[in-house]
């Protein structure tokens, strides 16, 4: 995959912060960034679909870029709207009493993520509105330097927050200089800064 194809895929999946689900992007996340192309383009097609996640054009046209069947039927499965509605999601940087301990997830993404290039972590509390694929939970934003690459920082952080806490965040990687979807804008500006290890 070259790196304009690459750019989209990691555009692709950014976009889809908080439209799909966050296990359903997590994988696709995970396939891409492993190189299983096949497998993350027939993930992220049929959860589209199956999720009733609608994309805008431009979306449709940068899928069509990278997928390995260009011509896909799966695509036309997907419903297309005029444009993205607002995230379904609230956030704050404090959570409810009874919200979940953070503490052992923000000491190792805060330890791992200077590794992947991170130099600045976040996190807030996202609270669902109707209809939001997920419900409430910690969200963590995590800024990269400019040409790190996003699929890989995510996978690995991921990855190492379920081998050794058995834990799962959402985590939103964003590169300095590239322009935030509404939903990380939203989660970046109610965060607070995770002090870096």
């Amino acid at each position: 995959m070259d790196e304009k194809t690459y750019a989209a895929v990691t555009e692709v999946c950014a976009r889809l912060a908080g439209r799909l689900s966050d296990d359903t992007l997590s994988t696709v996340r995970e396939h891409y960034a492993a190189g299983e192309w096949d497998l993350a383009d027939d993930t992220l097609l049929l959860n589209l679909a199956y999720e009733v996640v609608s994309i805008t054009p431009n979306e449709r046209d940068l899928i069509r870029s990278f997928l390995g069947d260009p011509d896909n039927p799966d695509l036309l499965n997907v419903p297309v709207i005029a444009e993205v509605p607002p995230p379904p999601y609230r956030f704050s940087p404090t959570g409810p009493a009874n919200a979940p301990d953070p503490t052992r997830a923000d000491i190792l993404l805060s330890t791992e993520a200077p590794r992947r290039g991170g130099h600045s972590l976040y996190r807030a509390w996202r609270d669902p509105f109707d209809g939001a694929p997920d419900g409430a939970t910690w969200v963590y934003v995590l800024r990269v330097a400019e040409g790190a690459d996003e699929l890989k920082a995510y996978s690995g952080l991921t990855a190492r927050l379920w081998t050794d806490l058995r834990e799962k965040w959402p985590l939103e990687v964003v590169a300095d200089g590239e322009s935030l979807t509404a939903y990380q804008a939203a989660a970046l500006a109610a965060a607070r800064p995770v002090r870096m290890a």
